[in-house]
């Protein structure tokens, strides 16, 4: 799996968490939707993205749009 198939597979999977989360606990947990969508928005207009550095010094093999 590379770089960029896992940072959308890691966004979405706490997108989903927490919308669960405010669903099911409290609704404060909805900040985590915006802060990952911020994210989101953050690296597409700058190509940074803190994920996929990690993953990089991690060893992931990069994809087309994180290198």
């Amino acid at each position: 799996m590379t770089i960029d198939r896992i940072v959308l597979a890691f966004a979405g999977t706490v997108i989903l968490a927490s919308l669960a989360l405010s669903q099911l606990h409290h609704m404060n947990w909805l900040w985590l939707t915006a802060f990952v969508g911020a994210n989101l928005l953050q690296s597409a207009l700058t190509g940074f993205c803190p994920l996929a550095r990690i993953l990089k010094a991690a060893g992931a093999r990069p994809g087309v749009a994180f290198e």
